[in-house]
Protein backbone atom coordinates (compact mmCIF):
# COMPACT_ATOMS: atom_id res chain seq x y z
CA UNK A 1 0.00 0.00 0.00
CA UNK A 2 2.77 2.12 0.69
CA UNK A 3 4.71 2.44 -2.88
CA UNK A 4 0.96 2.80 -4.50
CA UNK A 5 0.42 5.85 -1.65
CA UNK A 6 4.24 6.82 -3.55
CA UNK A 7 3.09 6.70 -6.74
CA UNK A 8 0.10 8.60 -6.22
CA UNK A 9 1.56 11.41 -4.44
CA UNK A 10 4.30 11.30 -6.99
CA UNK A 11 1.56 11.75 -10.07
CA UNK A 12 -0.74 13.74 -8.09
CA UNK A 13 1.31 16.32 -6.01
CA UNK A 14 1.01 19.58 -7.12
CA UNK A 15 4.25 21.74 -7.82
CA UNK A 16 4.36 25.07 -6.15
CA UNK A 17 5.14 26.62 -9.98
CA UNK A 18 1.98 25.56 -10.89
CA UNK A 19 0.34 26.74 -8.29
CA UNK A 20 1.59 29.81 -8.10
CA UNK A 21 0.75 30.64 -11.96
CA UNK A 22 -2.49 29.34 -11.07
CA UNK A 23 -2.94 32.47 -8.04
CA UNK A 24 -2.08 34.88 -10.72
CA UNK A 25 -4.04 33.66 -13.48
CA UNK A 26 -6.84 34.23 -11.34
CA UNK A 27 -5.81 37.71 -10.23
CA UNK A 28 -6.08 38.53 -13.68
CA UNK A 29 -9.47 37.43 -14.25
CA UNK A 30 -11.07 38.76 -11.29
CA UNK A 31 -9.69 42.22 -11.95
CA UNK A 32 -10.63 41.91 -16.05
CA UNK A 33 -14.05 41.09 -13.89
CA UNK A 34 -14.11 43.86 -11.99
CA UNK A 35 -13.61 46.27 -14.81
CA UNK A 36 -15.98 44.69 -16.84
CA UNK A 37 -18.52 45.27 -14.08
CA UNK A 38 -17.61 48.75 -13.84
CA UNK A 39 -18.44 49.55 -17.27
CA UNK A 40 -22.17 48.29 -17.05
CA UNK A 41 -25.00 49.62 -16.33
CA UNK A 42 -26.87 49.69 -13.38
CA UNK A 43 -29.74 47.22 -14.53
CA UNK A 44 -26.83 44.85 -15.81
CA UNK A 45 -25.73 45.06 -12.35
CA UNK A 46 -29.07 44.25 -10.67
CA UNK A 47 -29.44 41.16 -13.13
CA UNK A 48 -26.05 39.37 -11.48
CA UNK A 49 -26.96 40.80 -8.07
CA UNK A 50 -30.32 38.64 -8.24
CA UNK A 51 -28.79 36.06 -10.11
CA UNK A 52 -26.21 35.58 -7.04
CA UNK A 53 -28.71 35.83 -4.56
CA UNK A 54 -30.50 33.10 -6.41
CA UNK A 55 -27.49 31.04 -6.71
CA UNK A 56 -26.64 31.46 -3.09
CA UNK A 57 -30.57 30.82 -2.24
CA UNK A 58 -30.45 27.37 -4.08
CA UNK A 59 -26.59 26.01 -2.87
CA UNK A 60 -27.87 26.91 0.52
CA UNK A 61 -31.20 24.83 0.37
CA UNK A 62 -28.83 21.82 -0.92
CA UNK A 63 -25.82 21.25 -0.04
CA UNK A 64 -25.53 22.43 3.42
CA UNK A 65 -22.88 20.40 5.87
CA UNK A 66 -25.66 19.34 8.14
CA UNK A 67 -28.84 18.18 5.72
CA UNK A 68 -25.80 16.04 3.58
CA UNK A 69 -24.21 14.53 6.23
CA UNK A 70 -27.59 12.88 8.09
CA UNK A 71 -28.13 12.11 4.34
CA UNK A 72 -25.47 9.66 3.95
CA UNK A 73 -26.43 8.04 7.07
CA UNK A 74 -29.49 7.93 6.37
CA UNK A 75 -29.04 6.17 3.07
CA UNK A 76 -26.66 3.67 4.46
CA UNK A 77 -29.22 2.75 7.36
CA UNK A 78 -26.82 3.65 9.99
CA UNK A 79 -27.32 5.25 13.59
CA UNK A 80 -25.97 8.07 14.98
CA UNK A 81 -24.10 6.20 17.35
CA UNK A 82 -22.27 3.72 14.80
CA UNK A 83 -20.95 6.81 13.04
CA UNK A 84 -19.58 8.90 16.14
CA UNK A 85 -18.71 5.76 18.10
CA UNK A 86 -16.71 3.80 15.14
CA UNK A 87 -14.15 7.14 14.96
CA UNK A 88 -14.33 8.14 18.66
CA UNK A 89 -16.50 11.56 18.21
CA UNK A 90 -17.90 12.53 21.17
CA UNK A 91 -21.26 11.81 21.43
CA UNK A 92 -22.06 15.47 22.77
CA UNK A 93 -20.36 16.87 19.54
CA UNK A 94 -21.92 14.66 17.44
CA UNK A 95 -25.62 16.18 18.98
CA UNK A 96 -24.41 19.45 18.19
CA UNK A 97 -24.00 19.00 14.67
CA UNK A 98 -27.49 17.30 14.66
CA UNK A 99 -29.11 19.94 16.72
CA UNK A 100 -27.54 23.14 15.26
CA UNK A 101 -27.90 24.30 12.03
CA UNK A 102 -25.22 27.00 12.05
CA UNK A 103 -22.14 24.68 14.18
CA UNK A 104 -19.43 24.17 11.49
CA UNK A 105 -17.24 22.01 12.58
CA UNK A 106 -13.68 21.44 12.00
CA UNK A 107 -11.97 19.61 8.82
CA UNK A 108 -10.71 16.98 10.80
CA UNK A 109 -14.26 16.30 12.36
CA UNK A 110 -16.17 16.41 9.24
CA UNK A 111 -12.75 13.79 7.64
CA UNK A 112 -13.51 11.52 10.55
CA UNK A 113 -17.42 11.47 9.85
CA UNK A 114 -16.37 10.90 6.22
CA UNK A 115 -14.15 7.43 7.46
CA UNK A 116 -17.45 6.41 9.75
CA UNK A 117 -19.44 6.99 6.99
CA UNK A 118 -17.07 4.89 4.42
CA UNK A 119 -17.64 7.64 1.85
CA UNK A 120 -16.23 7.50 -1.70
CA UNK A 121 -13.89 10.56 -3.13
CA UNK A 122 -16.52 12.31 -4.99
CA UNK A 123 -18.18 12.02 -1.60
CA UNK A 124 -16.18 13.39 0.56
CA UNK A 125 -14.88 16.12 -1.63
CA UNK A 126 -18.86 17.27 -1.41
CA UNK A 127 -18.88 16.91 2.31
CA UNK A 128 -16.39 19.03 2.58
CA UNK A 129 -17.02 21.52 0.16
CA UNK A 130 -20.55 21.67 1.54
CA UNK A 131 -18.58 22.70 5.30
CA UNK A 132 -16.38 25.43 3.10
CA UNK A 133 -13.02 22.78 2.98
CA UNK A 134 -11.27 20.91 0.36
CA UNK A 135 -8.98 18.38 -0.17
CA UNK A 136 -6.09 20.19 -2.24
CA UNK A 137 -3.29 18.27 -4.07
CA UNK A 138 -0.68 20.87 -2.92
CA UNK A 139 0.24 18.86 0.34
CA UNK A 140 0.63 15.67 1.25
CA UNK A 141 -1.56 15.05 4.28
CA UNK A 142 -4.48 16.23 1.67
CA UNK A 143 -3.49 13.62 -0.70
CA UNK A 144 -3.13 10.57 1.83
CA UNK A 145 -6.67 11.50 3.09
CA UNK A 146 -8.02 11.69 -0.65
CA UNK A 147 -6.04 8.62 -1.26
CA UNK A 148 -7.16 6.75 1.42
CA UNK A 149 -10.77 7.64 0.11
CA UNK A 150 -9.89 6.50 -3.07
CA UNK A 151 -8.75 3.42 -1.67
CA UNK A 152 -10.98 2.31 0.75
CA UNK A 153 -9.06 3.04 3.89
CA UNK A 154 -11.46 3.76 6.09
CA UNK A 155 -9.42 2.32 9.49
CA UNK A 156 -8.11 4.63 11.84
CA UNK A 157 -4.87 2.92 12.62
CA UNK A 158 -4.42 2.59 8.41
CA UNK A 159 -4.60 6.01 8.06
CA UNK A 160 -2.38 7.32 10.67
CA UNK A 161 0.53 4.71 9.65
CA UNK A 162 -0.12 6.23 5.98
CA UNK A 163 0.29 9.64 7.01
CA UNK A 164 2.48 9.08 10.02
CA UNK A 165 4.91 8.20 6.24
CA UNK A 166 5.13 11.57 5.66
CA UNK A 167 5.48 13.22 9.18
CA UNK A 168 1.87 14.43 8.98
CA UNK A 169 -0.30 15.15 11.50
CA UNK A 170 -2.14 12.02 13.51
CA UNK A 171 -6.20 11.54 13.69
CA UNK A 172 -6.07 10.95 17.36
CA UNK A 173 -8.78 8.99 19.37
Amino acid sequence: MKNLLQKYIKENLLLEKKKASFVISKKRVFYDEEVELQNDSDKQAQVLSSNISEYVEQKERYSDFQTMLFQFIDERNLRDSDVYNKVHIDRRLFSKIRSDKNYHPSKETILLLGFALELNEEEIVRLLDSASYSLPKNNYYDLIIRFCFIHKIYKLTEVNGLLEEYHCKLFSY
